[in-house]
């Protein structure tokens, strides 16, 4: 089978994939958005690894062969569950603004906005998201769940279909900066489908830090800190911090010696006989625990999949639970997040009687967490800044985010990790070879915001993992790539599993829609209100039911890639692995 999953086609395929075999094994399996990272995830867990040293090789992976998506110095929130304790972590892979970032630094310096490039850069957090889950849970060192990653950098791969029709969509982007342009244009344009990339410098930055954790010496952690160490205090860091001084961004010495990931329970919420677990509230993934406390209870089943009636709930249901996001979600170290009242399913009961028989033609109101009431006391809603208002928009976002690797071992760990940042949103830093977490895309400027800029302060991040459980196990690791798409994709999977009884490749194949309906993640924060964006395999008389109940409907191709691209591995009540790769992407499985 063909390494690129969707074709070898010179151009982008127009979104009409083949269906994908069903993956299933009796040992372990891992999904991953591109095929040679979960054939790096597949060869270390042949030679004994774990679902986490699997994942991170995977993650590392992503960073080398899928750079329009990811970076290895980007974001990298995971989520790990393990076998023998049944506890389930939520790692935080987002870095912080650096010290030098503020509002009146964006309003002062950018005119108010918050640019593409070093301005929006926040410190690393995936290599120390990375490295954190390793020592904790894994077995083996960074050296060896490095070693796919460093040979793809330093030997070179075929760019995948996908990635060449974004490269190419993109390679203006790539113009704005003379490091960029040397590595991700070949002859003054976009790498073709096929063509070989080699990224001689990256593979010298996970080199370094493969040497620093051989020097230790000493135990299989302390190697795994010292290569953790030469990436936020040695000669990397010091290639970031200079680069910064010497372009005027805002990235110090100081704020990358200074950074740690944090590591704590997954948040969780039970939906009929599943709990759900997601990372917490720096990210967006409660989002997908508050939809499923507002669909659990509904006979969702009796609605018909993907009916008119269906779908208006779903859309309806995001909706709300976006409200939400955009009202409280934010670093919990600056804000002060009302999580008990957020995930109550008193709290969901009572937002439950705002999905009416029509769609709401704007982001209906935030509710009242505090209260467990259905909205918020207008005295009470946070007022914008200066009366400003999100941008209107009828356009969907151009923002390009991410990827996403999940694992489930043979002893029944897992592992959910989303991976993300962009090569055309920032300059490759030189001698490091790949952008450094341009994130800071997230915040926003108004002072009223629970995500507005300030030093220290994560973003909101859009990357979120998650994880289901049902009879006190593992039943499934899932993810997606899609920004604000994600939790509204992985929610239609799970329900397309847990409700309607597909298997795992039919429910992530599957026809999905979207909701813009609330401002946009990514800045400048745009949004459509009533708008759902849907793939035209659902039927048109369903679209037009759903235009005549108030909503405003734009068609996608049969398959978008924009729709998110799901994977995951669903773990059989007899034991077997099944794994889910979406093909919107051309994401791959491999199981044994």
């Amino acid at each position: 089978m063909s390494l690129d999953s969707v074709s070898s086609q010179q151009h982008a395929p127009v979104n009409a994939p083949t269906a994908t075999v069903q993956v299933i094994g009796t040992r372990w399996a891992v999904a991953a958005g591109h095929a040679l990272a979960s054939e790096a995830g597949a060869r270390v867990l042949a030679a004994g690894g774990n679902a986490i040293d699997a994942g991170v090789a995977a993650g590392l992976t992503l960073g080398v062969v899928h750079p329009d998506m990811v970076s290895v110095a980007g974001v990298a929130p995971i989520l790990v569950h393990v076998a023998r304790t049944g506890e389930t972590f939520q790692v935080s892979g987002v870095g912080p603004y650096p010290r030098a970032s503020t509002v009146a630094y964006f309003r002062e310096r950018h005119g108010g906005q918050i640019p593409p490039g070093l301005p929006r850069t926040v410190v690393p957090a995936a290599p120390d998201a990375w490295l954190t889950a390793l020592e904790r849970w894994g077995t083996m060192s960074f050296g060896d769940v490095a070693r796919a990653a460093t040979e793809h950098a330093e030997r070179g791969f075929p760019v995948s279909t996908f990635s060449a029709y974004q490269m190419a969509t993109n390679a203006d982007k790539y113009r704005r900066w003379p490091t960029s342009v040397s590595l991700f244009l070949k002859d003054g344009r976009a790498y073709r489908a096929g063509e070989i990339l080699v990224q001689g410098e990256l593979g010298e930055t996970l080199r370094r830090m493969a040497r620093a954790e051989a020097k230790a010496g000493g135990s299989r952690e302390a190697g795994i800190r010292a290569a953790r160490d030469e990436f936020y205090r040695g000669e990397t860091a010091r290639r970031i911090a200079e680069f910064h001084r010497a372009e005027g961004g805002p990235l110090s010495r100081e704020d990358l010696a200074d950074f740690r990931v944090e590591v704590a329970p997954a948040l969780t919420t039970p939906f009929g006989a599943y709990e759900v677990a997601a990372c917490g509230f720096w990210c967006q993934g409660p989002v997908l625990l508050q939809m499923l406390n507002l669909l659990d209870g509904v006979n969702l089943a009796a609605l018909g999949h993907n009916s008119p009636a269906y779908l208006h709930r779903i859309v309806e249901t995001v909706k709300l639970a976006f409200a939400d996001r955009d009202a409280y979600y934010g670093d919990p170290r600056f804000v002060a997040i009302p999580a008990a009242g957020l995930l109550s399913k008193a709290y969901a009961g009572a937002r439950r009687v705002l999905v009416g028989a029509r769609a709401w033609p704007d982001m209906p109101p935030a509710g009242d967490p505090h209260r467990l009431a259905a909205e918020r006391r207008r005295e009470a809603a946070l007022p914008l800044a200066g009366g400003s208002a999100p941008a209107r928009s009828g356009a969907g976002t151009d923002a390009l985010d991410t990827s996403y690797v999940a694992v489930v071992d043979e002893a029944g760990n897992g592992f959910s990790a989303t991976p993300s940042d962009p090569n055309v949103d920032s300059p490759v830093v030189p001698g490091v070879g790949c952008v450094v977490s341009p994130r800071g895309s997230q915040g926003w400027l108004d002072p009223e915001h629970p995500s507005v800029v300030a030093p220290g302060k994560r973003p909101r991040l859009t990357p979120a993992p998650a994880m289901a459980f049902t009879g006190g196990r593992l039943f499934m690791t899932f993810g997606t790539p899609g920004g604000d798409v994600q939790q509204q994709a992985m929610l239609q999977v799970f329900l397309n599993v847990t409700v309607f009884g597909m298997e795992l490749q039919a429910a992530v194949e599957a026809p999905r829609l979207a909701s813009r309906s609330f401002p946009d993640s990514f800045w400048p924060h745009a949004m459509a209100p009533g708008k759902v964006e849907i793939e035209r395999r659902i039927p048109r008389e369903t679209r037009d039911a759903l235009a005549a109940l108030g909503h405003v409907v734009a068609e996608w191709p049969e398959f978008e890639w924009r729709a998110g691209a799901v994977c995951g591995v669903r773990v059989g009540p007899e034991g077997t692995r099944w794994a889910g790769a979406d093909p919107r992407r051309g994401s791959h499985a491999i199981a044994r």
